[in-house]
């Protein structure tokens, strides 16, 4: 668990100072700057890709200076889908063989007000066996500057991908578990750091779920146990 943790703290420090790609920038002589890409210089031309894919082509007499550098922050998105990727660990002991389980999701969502996201997400999850989490999420960001923290809150359930057998060596047989998931629900607190067309964030969260699995002992009664689990969860997302 230590080597998984270690490896987490060093993406998520690593995130925020990581190099963002440059863009020539067109300084023209009327103060205007355009971003995007040089296609070429020619006759005293300069040719220019810009981030919707419009190309621009302006006179030598036109342009001040032609240099590369990062675009400013021109903001948040404001509203619109986009689709966000995360993935961590789910820290904790409780009745589970496994200390940290790793944890990856996709999330479909719907910014609203800049501050306002709402999406449905996915994934799979390991907690004893395979899982896959489907649930509604709220995200609330506290700012609209380029680094915000936010809280955000998940319901949902768990449910079971396929059938596990596990060996039974006392008995030299094979018992079949049947698992099931259940209700699942997460609550916590993040920092969001925006970038030119999409952003990296780091949430704590409280994790609480369910699950169940019965199996025929050596005798053919069949037993239902019960699992719950309360879990410290932390993860790495981007979301474009």
């Amino acid at each position: 668990m230590k080597r998984h943790f270690l490896l987490l703290l060093l993406i998520i420090f690593a995130l925020p100072i990581q190099a963002q790609k440059t863009k020539d920038a067109l300084y023209l002589k009327n103060g205007s700057i355009i971003y995007g890409k040089l296609l070429e210089i020619s006759d005293n031309q300069y040719k220019i890709r810009t981030a919707d894919g419009s190309i621009f082509i302006y006179p030598g007499t036109e342009v001040e200076k032609l240099t590369q550098e990062l675009p400013g922050f021109e903001g948040r998105k404001p509203s619109g889908p986009g689709i966000a990727l995360e993935c961590g660990l789910l820290v904790g002991s409780q009745e589970n063989q496994f200390e940290a389980p790793f944890s990856f999701n996709f999330i479909v969502n719907y910014t609203s007000n800049i501050k306002n996201i709402v999406g449905i997400g996915s994934g799979v999850e390991y907690l004893g066996s395979g899982f896959t989490p489907v649930y509604l999420e709220y995200k609330h960001l506290f700012t609209e500057r380029k680094t915000s923290p936010f809280i955000f809150m998940r319901g949902g359930a768990l449910f079971h991908l396929g059938q596990d057998k596990e060996e039974d060596y006392q008995y030299v047989n094979n018992y079949e578990k049947d698992y099931k998931g259940g209700a699942m629900f997460t609550s916590g607190i993040g920092i969001s750091w925006a970038r030119e067309d999409s952003e990296t964030y780091l949430s704590f969260a409280y994790r609480y779920a369910q699950t169940s699995y019965s199996q025929l002992n050596y005798n053919d009664i069949r037993y239902t146990y019960k699992n719950y689990f309360n879990r410290l969860e932390v993860k790495i997302g981007f979301r474009f």
